[in-house]
């Protein structure tokens, strides 16, 4: 392996591809060829740190399946300009002026929260039955963030 030799918890294995990401995908001045094997090398590794967690058969098949659904999310919003992306607990948290790129969100399987006035991504398992009680503020303190792709406008005071 060329990208992820040092990942040796699939925590590690995430935060490597969402730097490479950042660093190689097309639309942030990258090329195709060295995001595909990027792509090709994070699904290698994931199983294989997965593989060495002695997860039983169905715990494994679901971590890569989960890995995978988050890699292919991000990728299709990681580009977007004056956007901010974070992951807040195990949900994907975009922020910032989405209102022109909204189709693209939605295609990638985003949902728009209205009294966040955030656009948000998770898992089936990561549904939760309250309704918008907590404010993004509150959900950070609780599950930590960590800023994928922050907005690079200057704000002018």
């Amino acid at each position: 392996m060329k990208w992820f030799n040092e990942c040796k918890t699939l925590d590690e294995v995430k935060a490597t591809y969402k730097k490479l990401a950042k660093q190689h995908h097309p639309d942030l001045g990258g090329d195709t060829v060295t995001m595909q094997e990027i792509n090709k090398e994070y699904a290698f590794a994931c199983a294989k740190v997965i593989k060495g967690a002695n997860f039983s058969d169905e715990k494994t098949e679901q971590e890569i399946k989960f890995s995978e659904e988050y890699r292919v999310a991000l990728e299709k919003v990681i580009h977007l300009e004056d956007v901010n992306i974070e992951l807040v607990g195990f949900w994907i948290w975009v922020t910032g002026n989405t209102y022109p790129v909204k189709a693209i969100l939605k295609d990638a399987g985003f949902f728009f929260a209205s009294k966040k006035l955030a656009w948000y991504f998770r898992t089936g398992e990561y549904q939760v039955s309250s309704r918008g009680e907590k404010s993004l503020d509150e959900i950070r303190s609780k599950y930590g963030s960590e800023v994928l792709k922050a907005d690079k406008r200057r704000k002018i005071a």
